[in-house]
């Protein structure tokens, strides 16, 4: 008998602990939405996102987030803004950022391309962000580039590479955070009939 309940007993903690393991973290989904205008003086929405993975303070594991998607209502390119605990973080400077591409980009400033090694895109909320796990509802999102072509034609086609309008200021933009997999966790679409065709 007591061997028996012995066993049960076993079974119970580790079918726990399994649960335990398999349902710690909880998992969002963060956007936002906001009117700019881009480097070519046109007003567009623009678009952030992405996903994260939150852990309780006893559990072991940090909490976790994918890159932040940066998209421009009307144009085909998409920023993915990192930090350093992403695989495909660029070089240019540590924090929450993106670099810039080299024939894609200019700096604001100086109007010179860019080499792959300066920021044009900063997440700013205080001097103890390091990574986009930790970013909250409200953040700061300068940005120091333009692109080189803001339209480039391929062949018969042209396509849009506009996005936000550099600024000396950082953008505030408040982010809604609603758990995955939810109906309010859908992003908001663009409204593709405004954009402009030639």
């Amino acid at each position: 008998m007591t061997s028996a309940f012995t066993g049960r007993t076993g079974v119970l903690v580790v079918l726990s602990s399994l649960l335990v393991l398999n349902g710690c973290a909880s998992y969002y989904t963060h956007y936002a939405m906001f009117p700019a205008e881009t480097s070519a003086g046109e007003t567009r929405q623009v678009r952030v996102s992405w996903q994260s993975a939150e852990y309780p303070g006893w559990w072991l594991a940090s909490n976790k987030a994918t890159p932040i998607r940066l998209e421009t209502q009307c144009s085909e390119r998409v920023w993915r803004i990192t930090d350093p605990s992403h695989r495909d973080s660029g070089a240019c400077a540590e924090g929450v950022r993106a670099c810039g591409e080299p024939g894609k980009d200019l700096l604001a400033v100086t109007g010179q391309p860019v080499t792959g090694k300066e920021v044009c895109l900063e997440v700013e909320q205080g001097a103890t962000l390091q990574s986009v796990a930790d970013i909250g509802s409200s953040f700061g999102l300068l940005v120091s580039c333009r692109p080189q072509h803001a339209v480039v034609r391929y062949g018969d086609e042209e396509v849009n590479l506009d996005y936000l309008r550099p600024s000396p200021v950082a953008y505030i933009v408040h982010a809604r955070k609603v758990p995955r997999g939810t109906l309010s966790a859908r992003l908001p679409s663009f409204n593709e009939s405004e954009c402009k065709e030639d």
